[in-house]
């Protein structure tokens, strides 16, 4: 199935946007204490501030999904970083055939994050926990085969987490700095 990225990019809401519209005063107040708690490091600014290329971000989420709370405001941390990182957010269940498209493992999870360039062209697609969020996850769900030594909980596991993203991000960005066609399209 061909996905118009663009249209689905265009009908995106704005981070400020999404939550004033879906989100409620309890919802509104947990993004919010995310928002406060999510801080870059001067090195992950530095990098952040050196994207060239125009990155076009979409997500589809949920105000009430606790994993869209603790990760869409990085998103809105990376975007505020730098003005070439547009991110745009879609309520799941308003767009059905899109959370179809996007299915994970079979569910609809959220929030699932999928790269575009500049001209919207896909480039990836990640979701729906960081690989620390699911080794959170497995230590306080799992008894039998327990992992240990990898949990972080708190401050911890949202720093990790924001780094994690930040990979993803900046993979993101050497993907579209590398690239033939956008290296000839901005003669670089």
């Amino acid at each position: 199935m061909q996905i118009d990225w663009r249209n689905w990019f265009e009908q995106g809401l704005s981070y400020d946007e999404f939550i004033n519209t879906y989100a409620n005063d309890t919802e509104r107040s947990r993004w919010q204490s995310a928002y406060e708690r999510i801080r870059l490091t001067p090195e992950q600014e530095e990098l952040l501030k050196g994207f060239v290329r125009g990155m076009n971000v979409l997500v589809l989420a949920a105000t009430w999904c606790g994993d869209c709370v603790n990760q869409g405001p990085i998103y809105r941390r990376f975007e505020e970083a730098n003005d070439r990182i547009k991110v745009r957010l879609l309520e799941r269940d308003q767009v059905p055939e899109l959370r179809d498209a996007l299915k994970i493992n079979g569910g609809a999870r959220i929030p699932v994050v999928v790269f575009l360039s500049e001209d919207f062209l896909e480039c990836a697609r990640y979701g729906e926990r960081t690989l620390a969020m699911y080794r959170q996850l497995a230590y306080s769900q799992l008894e039998a085969g327990r992992p240990t030594n990898i949990a972080s909980s708190g401050d911890e596991l949202l720093a990790q987490a924001t780094a994690e993203w930040l990979n993803e991000f900046e993979r993101i960005h050497w993907m579209l700095r590398l690239s033939p066609r956008l290296r000839k399209l901005h003669g670089d």
